[in-house]
Formats: structure tokens, sequence, C-alpha cells
């Protein structure tokens, strides 16, 4: 799913992805302080806290750092774990994963692909037709209501 809208560097979006890098200043000052812990720090907010576990709205998730589009909301589900789940990213390139050995555990981390902002984390329980779930931090999102 391709749109004309700009990212929140302003720049026009395409498939080709630009990286956004920023001092740490910035990011503080741009996000709210459960974004930065989430985005920046890595961290997990506590299941069915955030503002879209339980979002059925259309539309497209951005990143909430820099607004690169990452799931269509017609790819998520409920998991029932309290956290919005995706079975799928909205475009190759636009998610990127990495291996997780925090808390004496071997997870598959997601990360937005264009600022590296940490999302959550991938499991391969989710629906058909990919079997993957993508378990997704609300603070780490924004709804964008417009996309269609």
């Amino acid at each position: 799913m391709a749109d004309a809208k700009t990212d929140k560097s302003g720049s026009a979006e395409s498939s080709a992805q630009k990286s956004v890098q920023k001092p740490d200043a910035e990011w503080r000052q741009e996000l709210t302080p459960q974004q930065y812990r989430v985005l920046r720090e890595k961290g997990t907010e506590p299941p069915f806290t955030g503002k879209y576990w339980n979002e059925h709205a259309d539309g497209v998730y951005r990143c909430a750092a820099c607004g690169n589009p990452l799931f269509d909301a017609a790819t998520k589900f409920e998991s029932g774990t309290g956290w919005p789940s995706f079975f799928q990213p909205i475009e190759e390139g636009h998610v990127g994963t990495e291996e997780d050995r925090s808390l004496f555990m071997r997870r598959t981390e997601v990360h937005c692909a264009k600022c590296g902002g940490h999302l959550g984390h991938l499991f391969d329980d989710g629906p058909k037709p990919t079997g993957l779930r993508y378990c997704i931090n609300s603070a780490s999102l924004d709804l964008d209501k417009e996309v269609k």
C-alpha cells in the first residue's frame, strides 16, 4: 500500500527507505517519555494498557518516531496478548528484525527500518497466511486513519 503522505522529516515517502538518525537529545525532545523508553531504550509497555491493543479502525500504523508506514490495519488480529498484533508488515523493507538475547531469552526483535526504533518482537504463532505474529508496543505506533 503506497500513499503520497510525507513522513515526520518532511520528505516524501518512497519504497526506498532513507535512514533517520538524530542525536539522543532530539529524540527525547520529540517523543513522550513512554515513547522514548520503548522506541529508543527497547522498553515494553504492560499488556492491555497501550492505546492500540483493542483498536479496530482502518488505516495505517506508522512509526511514532519517524512516520514510516509499518502495518496496514487489515493485517491486525486479536492475539489475546494485550499488545497490537499483526501478521505482516505493510511493505518489505519497512520493518527490520534482529536477534534479541535479553532477559535470558532468545527472541526476534522488530524495529523500524527507517529510524531503528524498537517496535516489539516477532513470534511464529500467528494466523494464516504468514503464521507470524508481530507483537508491537502501542507506544511505538501512530494510527493514520486518513489512509485507506
